[in-house]
């Protein structure tokens, strides 16, 4: 009784948690953030609780950058010119249910809607006066825990969307549920390319090898420690990352453990840090930064929210040796100071000029990472 009486209090607590809307209010205090030496952190933009970033049309001038707004059930596009100096943002649509992915591809931009994707045609010619959506697809699963979609566009031309498990742990249809699956942009031959994933929320490609890696959420309530977050990756389509008999590669579930082992299933690269919420994740693929961070994964972990002790806040750096990955250390921090976190982190975005976009859905800011020197 005390168990599930303590699951539910933090369910509603999370829940509580997701619909609060932070107002935009006085400017972040960007001065707390800390860069390794050399790299600058600027405010580049202000809006509502954004997430998922996409880069629309660009070019020597300028060019749209797209964001998804969870908890304020909008997209905005943010103009910006050949300087990369972001003007004000535009909103693009509104009254949808949790739009945290954006994608854009040959002059559409796409977004998820839990249970829907749309497509809005021709944008980056009237972000200002958005035209009415296209339906991609409406059938994927309508859960809300779990229910909301980074989603992207891989090398292959297909949109890949993640399907989070309805719950914390559980053992759900798996070609439904805690997979990634991949569709064509029309929303037809969609089929599953990963299972075994809880809720990842970040993916990208390798620039060189072009296989899928992604993030994946750990599961609750098995302690401060345990099970960690996840860094994996997919060579090929069909493999199984282990939900819900496995977490972290070698610890069996207590409540689904027994039905099959850990070495059936498809170990992280990395494990990550419990608990940190680890979510929007790109390979640095610029050029502007030295080159002992080009082809580097950078993890926003958003921070932990039913650990006694605060986590994550910050975002991270893996550094990758021979395909293998070899170190996990601070890349940028700030936002947590003791138990108190002024912002989140929650996607990242390589700029052309190889400049770093970071989102913070809790402090409603934008913040771009520049290279200046030692």
């Amino acid at each position: 009784m005390v168990r599930v009486s303590a699951a539910r209090l933090a369910f509603i607590a999370l829940a509580a948690l997701l619909c609060a809307v932070p107002a935009i209010a006085a400017d972040p205090p960007v001065e707390r953030l800390r860069a390794p030496p050399g790299f600058a952190v600027e405010l580049w933009a202000r809006l509502e609780n954004p997430r998922q970033m996409a880069l629309g049309r660009h070019g020597p001038d300028g060019g749209i950058l797209y964001v998804g707004s969870m908890r304020a059930g909008k997209v905005h596009a943010v103009r910006f010119d050949g300087r990369y100096r972001a003007g004000p943002a535009l909103r693009v649509a509104e009254g949808l249910q949790l739009p945290v992915g954006v994608a854009w591809r040959a002059g559409s931009l796409y977004v998820s809607a839990v249970s829907r994707i749309l497509r809005f045609d021709g944008i980056d010619d009237r972000p200002d006066r958005p035209p009415a959506p296209a339906t991609v697809t409406d059938s994927l699963p309508a859960e809300t825990h779990h229910g909301w979609k980074f989603i992207a566009f891989g090398p292959d031309g297909r949109l890949y969307v993640p399907v989070g498990a309805p719950c914390n742990i559980c053992e759900p249809d798996p070609e439904r549920y805690a997979n990634i699956v991949a569709m064509n942009p029309d929303g037809g031959g969609r089929s599953v390319f990963a299972y075994g994933v809880r809720n990842s929320v970040g993916f990208d490609w390798h620039p060189q090898t072009g296989e899928l890696w992604f993030t994946d959420n750990g599961r609750d309530w098995l302690g401060d420690d345990s099970p960690p977050d996840e860094l994996n990756r997919a060579t090929r389509p069909g493999m199984h990352f282990g939900y819900p008999y496995c977490h972290g590669g070698d610890l069996a579930d207590p409540e689904f453990g027994s039905r099959r082992p850990c070495s059936e299933f498809t170990p992280p690269v990395r494990r990550l840090l419990p608990h940190t919420a680890a979510l929007g994740m790109r390979f640095y693929t610029g050029r502007q930064f030295p080159p002992a961070y080009q082809g580097q994964i950078l993890i926003a972990e958003h921070g932990s929210w039913n650990r006694s002790r605060k986590i994550g806040y910050r975002v991270s750096l893996v550094r990758l040796q021979e395909g293998r990955a070899a170190a996990y250390e601070t890349f940028l921090e700030g936002w947590l100071a003791g138990e108190s976190a002024w912002g989140r982190p929650a996607d990242l975005l390589v700029l052309p000029d190889g400049s770093l976009l970071v989102s913070d859905d809790h402090a409603g800011a934008i913040y771009r990472v520049t290279w200046r020197g030692p």
